[in-house]
């Protein structure tokens, strides 16, 4: 009789400490990046004497040669034992990283920044899709958004530390500094090999092989893409907005919406792990396009910093939970893929975002900019439930058939 009190399952244990070491490495990895990012545009420069096209340009390889590197780094993630890929692309990273600090021309300077951007494909895809190998299936949702959650301090943080290391010390002191970051992941991932996942089976090779682009994987991913076109308007226009709208420190956007993520993500996992995405995506919608209505009607620091709140409630909710259904929809052995596709409609939005709502700020205003962008999460809204009503019809449909039958 004793025996049967121990047969009630034990809900499975999350924070093992292969998902400490995959989260703490994500924050270090994103932390590099987020600390040179918003660095580089004066540096190039006043040491290249390169005009605003080149900047731009010297920008934009980053991320063109990380989205092309996650193409074909889901292909050949299952391909190589995904732990090898894994130290090339963090080999990659690292080696960039250092010569960003001894480049003597702006050529190389390009070069430098094509090759990081593969080592970042490379390591962003590697740790996403190791990260769903040790999560418990039952708390995927939880999990992705607690390691998403190291993206997001790391994005508040590594602009701040960035820009005051290079005012403060200089721009080889950043470099050195982020360079060392990388240098931390090495003995961390040594650690991992001791580590045994604790989450979804181990896949197989046989899907290694397949289409760059799952198709199960298409619909979380536009949704996402729909997200981040309006997180490219706010990284990009914020600042000319703010001496719009008469508004001084419109960096404390990043600082509250950083906190809201924080306080969402605490319990949005859990309400998509038991309740599925059913009980995320329209709240989020409805909740990070108010934030954007918010922000286009802000005249104070006071306004601003509620619709950056607002907006990162809807924003942290969403962006993990999508993950999540993303790496659920497809089959094991696609989820390099999947992860890959996931992160390139990041920075696809984002870019998407800096154009298209640059080109509706020329015409308007920045204020009007940000109206037209909350049109985002209404399309959002009608590409979901379209799908409902699909999966719904379907189901219909499969139950009147087997009924007949």
């Amino acid at each position: 009789m004793s025996n049967t009190i121990h047969t009630v399952t034990a809900e499975p244990k999350l924070w093992t400490k292969s998902f400490m070491i995959m989260t703490m490495s994500n924050f270090l990895l994103s932390l590099n990046l987020l600390m040179i990012t918003p660095s580089l545009p004066a540096y190039v420069a006043d040491t290249y004497q390169a005009g605003s096209l080149t900047v731009s340009l010297v920008v934009s390889l980053f991320a063109l040669s990380a989205i092309v590197t996650r193409l074909f780094a889901g292909r050949s993630f299952e391909r190589f034992k995904p732990m090898t890929f894994l130290w090339i692309g963090l080999a990659i990273y690292s080696l960039s990283t250092g010569a960003y600090g001894i480049v003597p021309s702006l050529l190389l300077f390009m070069g430098v920044r094509i090759i990081y951007g593969i080592g970042f494909g490379m390591t962003s895809t590697a740790v996403g899709t190791l990260v769903t190998r040790v999560i418990p299936p039952l708390r995927m949702g939880e999990g992705m958004g607690f390691f998403g959650l190291a993206n997001s301090l790391a994005m508040a943080l590594g602009p701040i530390v960035g820009l005051w290391l290079l005012g403060q010390f200089g721009y080889q002191t950043l470099i050195v500094t982020a360079f060392i970051l990388v240098i931390i992941v090495f003995p961390l991932l040594l650690n991992l090999k001791s580590s045994e996942p604790v989450g979804s089976p181990k896949p197989t090779k046989s899907g290694s092989s397949g289409p760059w682009m799952d198709r199960k994987a298409l619909l979380p991913c536009l949704l996402n893409w729909l997200m981040t076109i309006t997180y490219g308007g706010i990284l990009t226009f914020i600042t000319m907005f703010g001496k719009e709208a008469g508004i001084g420190n419109v960096g404390m956007f990043f600082l509250f919406n950083a906190l809201a993520i924080l306080v969402v993500r605490i319990f949005s996992g859990k309400l998509y792990d038991r309740f599925g995405h059913l009980a995320i995506v329209p709240a989020g919608c409805v909740l990070f396009g108010t934030g954007l209505l918010l922000l286009s009607w802000s005249h104070s620091t006071s306004m601003l910093i509620m619709a950056a709140c607002v907006y990162g409630l809807g924003y942290g909710a969403l962006q993990p939970a999508l993950q999540a259904w993303t790496v659920q929809r497809v089959a094991v052995e696609r989820r390099a893929a999947a992860t890959g596709a996931f992160y390139n409609s990041v920075d696809l939005g984002v870019a998407v975002g800096s154009l298209l709502l640059g080109a509706v700020a020329t015409m308007t205003n920045y204020a009007m900019m940000y109206r037209i962008s909350a049109l985002s999460a209404i399309c959002m809204l009608l590409v979901y439930g379209g799908y409902l009503w699909k999966t719904r019809r379907v189901s219909a449909v499969n139950s009147d058939e087997s009924v007949s039958a």
